[in-house]
């Protein structure tokens, strides 16, 4: 069975606005200096703790578990109180389509924790899309492969018949770790050189490039085995 993977934040969703407010909010409340945006953007993808001990840049005097817990609380005050995190164009409408086909089962793999995940699906209306999902509750952040090899033994799907998509070079990585095909989205939080140095197979620049991509990847892959 074919497996597409795809990555939340910065792939499917357009969370940056809460990210970054959410961020400003945490190191205000610990009086730690803020860092730039692209440089908060940079770690969306890590798990928070992760993501944290990232910011900190080896200071073991940042308040990494303070943080994450300050994050948290500050991103659920703002979900009850902003919009829902804004889909980009064109990726309900491919889901939809690609949910439809006989021959893929979709799957999501994201540094969100689960509760964040039903959130975005019920938002919506995607519940039942995917048929598998991996977060940060369970497993190691990325780039950790754990995410994509628990949905491929989930679905039994072999790694040449598994494409992972995602915006960050952590997905990148993950995906080749666990010996899946990577195809990067030109969309979302890493630039495009960074993608292409981490060692993803394709780049795609609208959403409706996607079933494409994945077929071309997948094909690649049948040629190399067969």
């Amino acid at each position: 069975m074919k497996l597409v993977l795809f990555d939340c934040d910065g792939t499917l969703v357009d969370s940056q606005h809460m990210i970054v407010a959410a961020m400003r909010d945490a190191h205000a409340a610990h009086g730690v200096p803020l860092p730039e945006r692209d440089r908060l953007l940079s770690v969306v993808g890590l798990s928070l703790p992760e993501a944290f001990a990232v910011l900190s840049q080896g200071d073991l005097s940042y308040p990494v578990a303070a943080m994450v817990d300050a994050y948290r609380l500050a991103f659920n005050r703002l979900r009850e109180a902003e919009p829902p995190e804004p889909m980009f164009a064109g990726a309900r409408e491919v889901l939809d389509a690609l949910r439809r086909r006989e021959d893929l089962v979709l799957g999501m793999v994201t540094g969100k924790a689960r509760r964040g995940v039903d959130r975005i699906l019920k938002v919506h209306a995607m519940e039942g899309w995917f048929s598998t999902i991996q977060t940060a509750d369970d497993a190691p952040s990325k780039p950790h492969p754990a995410m994509v090899l628990q949905a491929m033994a989930e679905i039994g799907a072999r790694p040449e018949e598994t494409v992972v998509v995602g915006d960050t070079t952590y997905d990148i990585s993950m995906a080749l770790q666990a010996g899946a095909s990577a195809l990067a989205v030109a969309w979302g939080y890493h630039e495009i050189p960074a993608l292409e140095r981490a060692g993803a197979d394709l780049v795609v620049h609208r959403f409706e490039e996607v079933p494409g991509a994945v077929a071309d990847l997948m094909a690649r892959r049948r040629r190399v085995t067969s």
